[in-house]
């Protein structure tokens, strides 16, 4: 190799792409899996620019510059029903930080476990496409690849059932009683008659 060929990485002095900047301040991302999909959180947190960023699904929701205190909070809306999250800043010991995420209220943990028991999911392939269907146990309301159904309810001898379509196809949520008191209510998923087994989130 010639001595002349040490040439930079970036030429003409220019600044790395943004993107590398990006990375070097990213701490913390999560996946939250709401109604109307699953949603990707980034927290940028630059400790010696003072620099927060918040990203939801790629898109830019909060930028702060030049923050002297490094520790405190960010509240920003996530999805189609506009859920209140926020990530707590918190110093661990000397230059260490603990980066938390809340939603409406709990901690990302504790809003997964109520949700379990809210909702039912389920995921299926139509027409050579994916689709995730959520149902809302405490409305009702049915969701589908982000969009919110238009339901029928009806009442039936074993209970009820909410139709919507997907497409084509025809799709109900049967809900029957367990007929035992700490199992409640059974829904299920049924595409062209037939049964779409729960996926657990």
């Amino acid at each position: 190799m010639a001595s002349g060929d040490d040439s930079p990485i970036f030429e003409d002095d220019e600044s790395p792409p943004y993107s590398l900047e990006k990375m070097t301040d990213l701490v913390a991302v999560w996946d939250v899996a709401l109604s109307d999909g699953v949603h990707k959180i980034e927290f940028e947190h630059g400790t010696t620019s003072g620099k927060r960023v918040v990203y939801v699904d790629g898109k830019e929701e909060i930028r702060k510059e030049w923050m002297f205190k490094l520790v405190g909070k960010e509240t920003f809306c996530v999805g189609a029903s506009k859920m209140k999250a926020s990530i707590n800043i918190d110093a661990v010991s000397g230059f260490a930080y603990e980066y938390t995420l809340e939603i409406n209220g709990k901690s990302l943990k504790k809003y997964m476990e109520n949700r379990s028991k809210t909702t039912n999911t389920w995921v299926l392939h139509l027409d050579g496409e994916d689709f995730r269907v959520v149902l809302e146990k405490d409305t009702m309301d049915v969701w589908c690849n982000g969009k919110k159904m238009e339901t029928a309810g009806e009442f039936v001898d074993d209970g009820t059932e909410t139709h919507f379509s997907i497409g084509n196809h025809d799709c109900y949520i049967k809900a029957v009683s367990s007929g035992k008191r700490k199992e409640g209510i059974i829904h299920t998923l049924i595409v062209d008659n037939r049964e779409i087994p729960e996926i657990p989130e």
